[in-house]
């Protein structure tokens, strides 16, 4: 089983930034060290408790400071942009970085109708023609020259960069089973059947471009101490988060465990706590283990990509090398 991160740099309750960011580093270093496979960052505008808006800026840092683990954006956000600057500037990175890039692709907004209307002035007529715009980008990442002006996409790294396709929905996964592309499906922020989406993919997945076989991971949320009990704890804070974001109750940053406690205690509706909860991995290192054991025989992954929302950053740390070395242990013994 692979394991794999992704960080949108949470921000703590009274922190900076700036720290945020110092913190992302010190986790992929970590992941590197431990063995992950794949650490990425994701792409958020204004979005109250994240400080991950630039990941092209953070990948070309953080590369620099490790050795082995593979680097991407999860994801970038395509319709903000022009396809040949994103192949231009992931063909960089993957010039100093040989065969650790990777290129996550999305179509989500990233945030509010503010944020369209400053980043884009047709985000939405963009959005529709993701599939095109998919295609423009593999043709530079290709190395070929554009029809029309005869431009390559420099520098051309020894290895492309490898795009993968991020969503929740059938439409994203048929869009990478067309294009012979590996797909992410994000299971922590959708309601949808994975099993379902995944079958859709492998079965509709077209073979080209270098990709012969469907390749899928599935991202989870997840929440590991050394008990289930003391899992349980930190998991206030995630949820708590989670359903300030939904609710829009003007909150800026991961709350400590006791006032978020406070705020899921006062809520009038434990529904919302419910839904959300039950997207989560929560416990030990044996527990989370059974649990993911269990999704990968459902749904014919073998790689989960793990995002952790804990508002100390060394029991963060700690939730990710406690499940590394439960899983990898096991996997070397055997």
């Amino acid at each position: 089983m692979k394991l794999s991160i992704l960080d949108q740099s949470p921000i703590r309750m009274g922190q900076e930034p700036q720290q945020a960011l110092v913190e992302s580093v010190e986790l992929a270093k970590l992941a590197d060290k431990l063995g992950y496979t794949r650490y990425w960052m994701s792409e958020h505008h204004d979005l109250k408790g994240l400080a991950s808006s630039a990941p092209e800026v953070m990948l070309s840092y953080i590369g620099a400071q490790t050795k082995k683990i593979r680097l991407g954006p999860g994801a970038v956000l395509l319709p903000y942009y022009k396809p040949y600057k994103v192949a231009e500037v992931y063909n960089t990175l993957a010039a100093l970085l040989p065969d650790r890039v990777d290129i996550g692709l999305g179509r989500a907004p990233g945030g509010g109708t503010d944020v369209m209307t400053t980043l884009s002035d047709n985000f939405l007529q963009q959005a529709f023609k993701m599939p095109a715009l998919v295609e423009e980008l593999l043709h530079f990442l290709n190395y070929k020259k554009s029809a029309v002006t005869g431009l390559k996409a420099a520098p051309l790294p020894a290895v492309s960069p490898v795009p993968w396709i991020l969503g929740t929905s059938k439409k994203s996964a048929l869009l990478a089973a067309k294009y012979g592309l590996p797909y992410a499906f994000g299971q922590f922020m959708s309601n949808k059947d994975p099993e379902e989406i995944l079958h859709e993919y492998r079965t509709s997945f077209q073979s080209h471009r270098g990709q012969q076989h469907p390749e899928a991971l599935l991202t989870v949320s997840v929440i590991c101490a050394e008990t289930d009990e003391k899992a349980k704890e930190l998991a206030h804070s995630a949820l708590a988060w989670s359903i300030q974001s939904e609710r829009g109750d003007g909150k800026v940053g991961l709350l400590p465990v006791d006032e978020a406690k406070q705020y899921i205690d006062e809520l009038p509706d434990d529904q919302v706590k419910a839904d959300i909860e039950k997207k989560m991995l929560i416990g030990s290192p044996t527990t989370i283990k059974h649990k993911l054991k269990s999704m990968q025989e459902a749904y014919q992954v073998d790689e989960f990509m793990l995002v952790s929302f804990i508002p100390s950053f060394e029991e963060r740390l700690q939730s990710y090398e406690l499940l590394a070395h439960e899983i990898f242990t096991e996997e070397a013994s055997s």
